[in-house]
């Protein structure tokens, strides 16, 4: 298709009309001028907006724009929504929190499980490493609890009550969790007052509030803005079972999908917070597909066992002047399967006497 062909196609996508003889829903999407008329007060956990400073009109039109200009982004966060805001406005009013809280996470990863910063921050609550675990997140070479909606939803929790504890409003405690409390404070006492919409902050932290009223303001009339979703649009709710497993050694994920009788990317997906291909030694809960804990027990012992028959079975002692290439060429398998198979390092050489797992192709 050439240049001029393809705008014509986005140009017809946009009118409405009829492209290369097939008939398209008119786009119906609201002017962005009047999607800028907000008929009510607008308040975030249950704070005013400051209505009587000129600039916060200004910003909270800017960041609504901004986010209707990306009609697909939103699409997303809408679609997203019924698959894991329900988790979260569960978790939020179980512990007393306003439930405007659940729009943060939208804004920080748009629902993602593995979303990440230039800075080092990951998951749905965009933590940095030693914030998740001060908040008593587990974050190491294995596990990386930023990524599971339930334990990194906790710790948001936590650290949310903490800071509006210090700071004695939400608006301000949601603005220390973008920019860290320390820092906040610092801006608060120099500059003489605590009111967020006064504040001269990092141009990050004076956008936060603002990109998470367009969310709200969005969310709480789609239609109004042009988004609308039937109820099989949206993705289904998350669901799973629970188990337990006690894994004796490092254990291969690929165990767990056996014994669950589905695929390792269902589990990685259901887990998103296991890195790599194992599971660490230990005791451990793992989310398998709805309905496959039924026997799973067993099917887990009867494969568990299998394994660790089988890798004492292919075991490989290093001799001189082997490398990890003549290693795996030897035994005919890709270099990669070696080292995943034992959790190796490429900048770190092997020495003779070192022991290698070895499963040859079948």
């Amino acid at each position: 298709m050439r240049w001029g062909n393809i705008v014509v196609f986005f140009v017809g996508l946009l009118m409405g009309g009829t492209v290369y003889g097939a008939d398209l829903q008119p786009a119906g999407f609201p002017s962005l001028i009047s999607s800028l008329k907000v008929s009510t007060p607008l308040t975030f956990c249950g704070e005013r907006v400051a209505p009587e400073i000129q600039e916060v009109r200004e910003r909270t039109e800017k960041e609504l724009l901004l986010s209707l200009w990306n009609r697909p982004q939103v699409i997303l966060w809408l679609k997203r929504s019924h698959k894991y805001l329900p988790l979260i406005e569960k978790m939020l009013r179980e512990n007393n929190m306003p439930d405007d809280l659940k729009f943060v996470a939208i804004v920080e990863s748009a629902l993602r499980p593995h979303a990440g910063s230039r800075k080092g921050a990951i998951g749905f609550w965009q933590f940095l490493p030693q914030t998740g675990r001060k908040y008593g997140l587990t974050i190491d070479s294995r596990i990386d609890q930023r990524r599971n909606i339930f334990a990194s939803t906790e710790a948001a929790i936590r650290y949310l009550k903490e800071l509006h504890k210090t700071f004695g409003s939400w608006t301000l405690a949601v603005a220390a969790f973008n920019m860290g409390e320390g820092g906040l404070m610092a801006e608060i006492l120099e500059q003489g007052t605590n009111n967020y919409y006064l504040l001269y902050l990092p141009l990050e932290t004076q956008r936060f509030i603002f990109r998470i009223l367009s969310v709200k303001l969005i969310f709480s009339d789609p239609e109004k803005y042009g988004f609308r979703l039937s109820k099989e649009d949206y993705y289904p709710p998350l669901g799973f079972d629970q188990i337990q497993i006690e894994c004796p050694k490092e254990t291969p994920i690929r165990v767990i999908a056996q014994a669950a009788k589905t695929h390792f990317k269902l589990i990685k997906d259901l887990n998103p917070e296991i890195r790599g291909h194992y599971v660490s030694k230990g005791s451990h809960k793992i989310a398998i597909p709805k309905g496959a804990s039924r026997g799973f027990q067993a099917r887990y012992q009867r494969y568990l066992k299998g394994f660790l028959i089988t890798q004492k079975e292919r075991i490989y002692t290093v001799k001189k002047r082997d490398n990890l290439s003549s290693i795996a060429k030897k035994f005919g398998i890709p270099l990669q399967t070696l080292v995943i198979q034992n959790r190796l390092d490429l900048s770190r050489p092997i020495h003779p006497g070192d022991r290698l797992i070895i499963c040859p192709k079948k």
